[in-house]
Parts: C-alpha cells; structure tokens; sequence
C-alpha cells in the first residue's frame, strides 16, 4: 500500500493575521507563491520585498551566505514564523526536517514517526514509512539507540508519511559524516521522484544543491540574486563539464573563489 497517497491533506485554512494562507486546493500553479515578504528583526532587514513561487514537484535549493536569511524563508514557509509583511501562499500539507533529527527520547521510533498522525491505522503508516527509509528493522528502538543517519531517517520518515504537498529541509545532512551524508542525498533524491513533492533544501553546500536540485537560488542582502534552472540528466558526476560549470557560477555567485578565499 502506498504510504504517500491515502492521507488527505487537511481543510483550507487562513492564518490572515500573519498574511500566510494554507490551502488544499490540488492543480494549483505553484506551490508556494511568496510576495513581498519582509522580514526585520530590531534594525536588521533580513528579507526584503521577497518575490518567490515554487512548483509542483520541483526541487529548489536554496544557497546563501550565514546570515541571509535562508532559515527565516524556510521558518516562514513551515508557519513556525509570521508574515507581517507581504503575502506567503503555502499547502497546508507540508512537513519539515531540521538539521537536528528532533525524536522524542521517550517513544519508540514507529511512535514518533506516526507522532500527531490522525489517520486510520497509524502505526501501519508509520512503519511502512521507516521500512521505505530502511529502519524497518528499527521500528521498536530508542532513539538513543540510532546512529546519526538512523536518526535522520527517521525523521524523513515522520516527514513523508504526512504526504506533504510541500517538503522542507533545513541543513538536514549537515551534521553528518561524509559518506552517511552521500547516502542520504541519494535516499532524497529517490523519495522526491518517487513522490513528486515540491521540495525546499536550504543548504551550504554548493555540490549537494548541484546533485540534487532542479532549481538553484542564492539568496543575498535579503532578496534572491542568482535563480538557476539545472538540465543536467540524473545521476549527476562531479566530474562532468556541466557540474563543475555550474559549480564556478554557484561560487561567484556566492563570493567564493574555488580555492575557498572571498572574491
């Protein structure tokens, strides 16, 4: 049974106080649609006039400087933040997954996956959801117990059985090791062609973005300088004349020379 298609997403709702509206509504044009979105914290603008859509079904990674606001939009997008300013369109089925895995200590990991789920048959979801991310051998552990990447899949999986319409992903492989890292890029990767969400992958990592995005975008002084669609066939190498063009525009874009040193 497909995890991902029985769960309906919940009723249309309007958060105007905050000019963020969720909405149901299926074949929409975008996705997300952002207008306008200011953001200031004391004398810092750190979105300004933000102008943003995102499709259905496409994969959009966000680069940007420390400091850019990049966890701001994607805290926004999430409802976790207000919209004083301007206007955030958003499906009211969307999920996050953060840098930190987030589990409950003390629940078993098929709890907090299937953690909030009001549908029939919530435990069943919940490990048909680990067994997709392979734990489906670590259904009754403790998070504790889970090694780093363990743990992070499980907290895709918590993401993905809520079939969100829209996926974000703050920094989720940051604090990774390298190699566990590749494999959860690839795991992404196969999930989102399997399932077709709108995706939002902020990261700092030039290569991750190049490998797993269809659309990259640099955000700088509050507003997007760089919007980039990529063609390249999947899988993508490293070593491909494309990749390592794209590569180079990513990091001026970004004010870095390939040696790490500001331009």
């Amino acid at each position: 049974m497909n995890m991902l298609t029985e769960i309906t997403a919940a009723p249309e709702t309007s958060l105007t106080e905050t000019n963020v509206t969720e909405t149901s509504e299926a074949g929409q044009n975008f996705a997300v649609e952002v207008r306008g979105l200011t953001r200031e914290f004391g004398t810092n603008s750190v979105l300004r006039n933000l102008d943003l859509q995102l499709r259905p079904g496409e994969f959009t990674v966000l680069l940007g400087r420390s400091g850019s606001g990049k966890s701001t939009l994607l805290r926004t997008l999430a409802g976790l933040d207000p919209a004083p300013e301007g206007t955030v369109t958003v499906p009211s089925a969307r999920a996050v997954v953060f840098q930190e895995p987030r589990l409950m200590p003390w629940k078993r990991v098929w709890q907090n996956v299937a953690l909030g789920l009001r549908v029939p048959n919530a435990r069943k979801r919940a490990e048909e959801a680990l067994e997709e991310v392979g734990l489906g051998h670590r259904l009754n552990a403790w998070p504790l117990t889970l090694s780093g990447g363990e743990a992070q899949r499980a907290s895709l999986a918590r993401a993905l059985v809520r079939a969100p319409k829209l996926l974000l992903l703050d920094e989720p492989f940051a604090a990774l090791d390298a190699l566990t890292r590749l494999r959860m890029q690839a795991l992404v990767a196969t999930l989102w062609q399997t399932y077709q969400p709108a995706v939002l992958l902020v990261t700092h990592d030039v290569d991750e973005a190049i490998l797993l995005g269809d659309r990259l975008l640099v955000l700088e002084n509050g507003a997007i300088s760089l919007d980039v669609a990529i063609s390249h066939p999947r899988p993508r190498r490293h070593a491909s004349p494309g990749f390592i063009s794209m590569r180079a525009t990513l990091l001026d874009a970004l004010g870095v020379h390939e040696d790490g040193s500001a331009i």
